[in-house]
């Protein structure tokens, strides 16, 4: 009996494999959903007369002019444009198998120039105020996203998030109420984190319970007990445990008279510019340190990291408790600076919106704050457009936060890969 064997050539030279390159349509279909609302808006249902922007306030030390542009034309202008843009998404897909992230991201901003436009006819949009809105609304957000990175590169679904902002806010309002020390307040929020956090580690590292169950029980657990001591102990008596001081702006000098940029970014809270340490803090530890290197070696092979010397155990419960902490910073937030004090359910959803920046970001601290900015600009456009008398039905703008993390989400991600062991128990 002789076993038959198959032979190449040996004149056939190198045998090459060819990689098989995976083409996701969801950009184009996004894009040219949006190319067509587009024409329906800006060409089907023309506004005529002027639209204007305001880029500097009364008090800024520099102006600018007020930009006015036609209303109409510039809006078959930016049908036009979206309409190309779309096509070459779909060309470059046919073509090369994938769409740009930067044609996405000038897609949306001339999207959303137009609509402004098609939307303040005959009004003024003060752009530096919806900037400034919208950095306001995403610091939760940030604060939730890169919680979430830290722990899910580490192998752990962070679904708790709403929990920890809530937790967070909570724990900021009582204990700076108490104290009357907003120092106290943070650091209190902090460890209300992470003793949400604690619980979820406990059961999904020590006890293998299905993570994204343990973090869904912890969301309606949170808000169940929040909810339980707001009416029975903080409604009783709110001057002393309801009425935290508040952290106000500091403008730093020069950066904040800078036009634009400057009263959005640098005038504004110390937990705002705690996010910004945050935001390289998390990418430079993440991407250049050995801590770093160990936490995404127990997210992507934990059992090569376990022969190699590394506590899967350990690292996945202590980071995951680092981003319980970052989370109830960001909690802090809602009733240091946003909000006069504690209210039922106040977070609204925002550990969720935080968890899809997340999966938007690609489990990237940059990509995942970028992300938290465009859902918070989504949710600061609805306040805007009600001040300027937008067209639009206040219903639809209700939902435009949630319509536009559906969207980004499902329409502009395209093939992603979260960490290898994200969620899978690791069983020594």
């Amino acid at each position: 009996m002789s076993a038959a064997t198959t032979t190449a050539p040996m004149d056939a030279g190198p045998i090459v494999l060819e990689k098989t390159q995976i083409k996701s349509w969801k950009a184009p279909i996004a894009l040219g959903v949006f190319a067509v609302i587009s024409v329906i808006l800006f060409i089907g249902l023309p506004r005529e007369g002027t639209s204007s922007f305001r880029f500097t306030e009364p008090g800024d030390a520099i102006k600018l002019s007020v930009l006015t542009v036609p209303t109409h034309a510039t809006g078959v202008i930016v049908a036009i444009i979206c309409v190309l843009l779309a096509a070459t998404s779909w060309y470059l897909v046919w073509r090369v198998g994938k769409s740009p992230l930067w044609l996405a991201i000038v897609f949306v901003a001339v999207f959303m120039f137009g609509f402004l436009t098609w939307a303040a006819a005959g009004h003024t949009v003060p752009f530096t105020g919806l900037l400034l809105g919208s950095v306001s609304l995403s610091v939760p957000l940030v604060f939730g996203a890169l919680g979430g990175v830290i722990s899910e590169r580490g192998g752990v679904v962070n679904v708790a998030i709403e929990g920890q902002l809530l937790a967070g806010a909570f724990a900021a309002a009582v204990i700076a109420s108490a104290t009357r020390n907003v120092f106290a307040g943070l650091i209190g929020a902090m460890v209300a984190g992470v003793l949400v956090s604690f619980i979820l580690g406990a059961f999904a590292i020590k006890y293998l319970v299905d993570q994204v169950i343990v973090g869904v029980v912890l969301n309606v657990l949170v808000t169940g007990l929040t909810s339980f001591l707001f009416s029975q102990v903080l409604s009783a008596n709110p001057t002393v445990l309801n009425a935290p001081p508040r952290l106000g702006r500091f403008p730093i000098p020069l950066l904040s008279d800078i036009p634009i940029i400057g009263p959005v970014l640098f005038n504004q809270s110390l937990i705002v510019y705690l996010m910004y340490i945050a935001i390289f803090a998390v990418w430079f530890g993440l991407f250049h340190t050995r801590w770093g290197l160990r936490l995404r070696s127990v997210g992507e092979h934990p059992r090569a990291a376990d022969t190699v010397g590394i506590n899967v155990t350990g690292t996945r419960f202590w980071n995951v408790s680092l981003a319980g902490a970052v989370a109830g910073l960001g909690g802090a937030y809602f009733t240091l600076v946003s909000a006069p004090g504690f209210g039922k359910e106040m977070t609204a959803g925002a550990g969720f919106i935080a968890l899809a920046a997340v999966i938007f970001g690609r489990w990237d601290p940059i990509r995942a704050t970028l992300a938290a900015l465009l859902f918070g600009f989504a949710s600061y456009l609805q306040t805007t457009l009600g001040i300027i008398g937008s067209p639009v039905p206040s219903e639809f703008m209700l939902m435009l936060p949630y319509l536009v993390t559906i969207f980004a989400v499902a329409g502009l991600v395209g093939v992603s890969r979260a960490p290898a062991a994200d969620g899978k128990p690791y069983i020594k």
